[in-house]
């Protein structure tokens, strides 16, 4: 199955302030966007870990999250 993800550029450095942080996410925004044809009505079930298999994580996105501090630093 093809990787629809895009190859993504980070900076050099982590955004140094919450405008940065706070633009980042808003031109993030549009990907995350539900799509129109959503039906309205009850959120469905969660669904059980045990049945989650196969989960990839671009390349991109792995160091993104590795180069996070830890909670509470």
């Amino acid at each position: 199955m093809p990787n629809p993800v895009n190859p993504v550029t980070l900076p050099a450095a982590e955004p140094e302030s919450l405008a940065e942080l706070r633009g980042d996410c808003a031109r993030m925004a549009s990907r995350w966007t539900p799509p129109e044809t959503a039906a309205p009505g009850p959120a469905p079930a969660p669904v059980p870990p045990t049945r989650l298999h196969g989960v990839s994580v671009p390349v991109s996105s792995a160091r993104l999250l590795d180069g996070m501090s830890e909670y509470g630093d």
